[in-house]
């Protein structure tokens, strides 16, 4: 029962963690605007080509790494959707999509809560009852100690 209730505890502050990483990339898409778009390149230049664009990544993992820079097209955003793969998207849809994410994380949570709240309660009635139970145990040894002194 206890571990139950660590596994179930650990897991609401695992999603809440990864929740809280959606809600801070959907954030960033706030600073995307065009203010943030530098120059395009000519037709033809070496920066024109698609591997010369500069997508923004929103990885949640590297939210912590700043560089100053200018981006070509502030409409466009590389997510990374797990396991290593990427999927370029309007700002729009990235949106949507941390949007989804952090209600499906919501949800998900809020179906473990009720969970462990049961757990918990069963928790504590055995710890309770095994508390009852010493503290008779307790007292009959007390009892029975007094009767074979006398």
């Amino acid at each position: 029962l206890p571990q139950e209730v660590e596994f179930l505890s650990s897991s609401i502050a695992q999603l809440k963690v990864v929740q809280t990483k959606y809600v801070e990339a959907k954030d960033c898409l706030a600073v995307l605007h065009k203010s943030n778009e530098g120059p395009r390149p000519l037709r033809g230049s070496p920066r024109s080509s698609p591997r010369a664009r500069l997508p923004v990544s929103l990885d949640p993992r590297r939210l912590r790494m700043y560089v100053p820079g200018k981006l070509l097209d502030v409409e466009r955003v590389l997510l990374d959707v797990g396991t290593g793969y990427y999927v370029e998207k309007s700002a729009d849809d990235a949106r949507d999509f941390f949007k989804r994410k952090v209600d499906f994380l919501t949800k998900q949570m809020e179906k473990i809560q009720p969970a462990l709240q049961e757990k918990h309660a069963m928790k504590q009635a055995v710890v309770e009852m095994m508390s009852q139970k010493i503290q008779q145990l307790t007292a009959l040894g007390a009892a029975q100690g007094v009767t074979s002194k006398a």
